[in-house]
């Protein structure tokens, strides 16, 4: 991890007050449950825009399930939920 900087955020007293009973309750400070808290959203959403890239590359290829293929797994999954 490189340099860290000083990061200002606005948070509700709600959310403020959580924050504050969580770093109490795991002996962490707020600055480290935010950071740790942002860096989760980070990577999730990174991971989420990446995927939902690929997908549509594979939709403009013309890479797409056929009707067939939809309907069997339709089956598939139904069978089991029920």
């Amino acid at each position: 991890m490189g340099i860290s900087k000083i990061f200002t955020l606005r948070l509700d007293q709600r959310d403020r007050n959580r924050l504050e009973k969580l770093a109490k309750a795991t002996n962490r400070s707020r600055s480290y449950l935010a950071a740790e808290a942002i860096r989760e959203y980070l990577a999730l959403n990174e991971w989420q825009v990446a995927e939902i890239k690929k997908a549509i590359e594979e939709a403009d290829r013309g890479e797409f399930a056929s009707d067939t293929e939809v309907k069997r797994l339709r089956k598939k999954w139904t069978a089991r939920a029920r």
